[in-house]
C-alpha cells in the first residue's frame, strides 16, 4: 500500500516546507518537508524537489506500517499510520501500545493511542497535539 494524496497532504501540512537548508535544532541540516539525507548548509531546492524527497522518505514509514501491522487497513487508516510513523519512527511504532491494540483488532483502542504521542523533550507540544488529532481523525475517517 502507498500513502494517498490525502495522507501526503496531511504530512506536508504538519512538516512544513523549507526550500533552503536549515538546522533542525539538533544540528542536522534539513530541507523540504523534513528531508535530511545529503543535505548541506546553504543548499536550496524547488517545491517539486521537496515533494520528491518527501515521497522517497515516506517509503520507509510505509514499509514499517506494512511490516508491523497484521490486520486489514483501509486507505485512510494506512495514511494516518504512515504520517505517525514518518514522525515518530518505525522502532517507536513497533513497540507501541497503539500497534499492539491495532493488531489485536481493537481499532477504536488504537485510535485513542494517537493522543499519547504528543510529547517532545518531556513536554506536551501543541503542534503534536494538533497533528495527532488530525491523524486520529483520518484513522477514524472523521475528516
Amino acid at each position: 500500500m502507498q500513502t494517498s494524496q490525502r495522507g501526503i497532504d496531511l504530512i506536508k501540512r504538519f512538516e512544513g516546507l523549507r526550500l533552503r537548508a536549515y538546522d533542525d535544532g539538533a544540528g542536522i541540516p534539513t530541507i523540504g518537508y523534513g528531508h535530511t539525507k545529503g543535505v548541506k548548509p546553504g543548499m536550496t531546492i524547488t517545491a517539486d524537489q521537496a515533494v520528491q524527497f518527501l515521497r522517497e522518505d515516506l517509503h520507509g514509514a510505509e514499509r514499517d506500517v506494512e511490516r508491523y501491522v497484521t490486520v486489514h487497513l483501509c486507505q485512510h487508516q494506512f495514511d494516518a499510520l504512515a504520517s505517525l510513523v514518518f514522525n515518530i519512527g518505525g522502532t517507536a511504532f513497533r513497540d507501541s501500545t497503539l500497534l499492539r491494540k491495532l493488531n489485536a483488532g481493537d481499532y477504536a483502542g488504537a485510535a485513542v493511542q494517537f493522543d499519547r504521542w504528543v510529547h517532545g523533550g518531556g513536554k506536551i507540544l501543541p503542534g503534536l497535539v494538533k497533528r495527532r488529532a488530525a491523524e486520529r481523525a483520518m484513522f477514524e475517517d472523521a475528516q
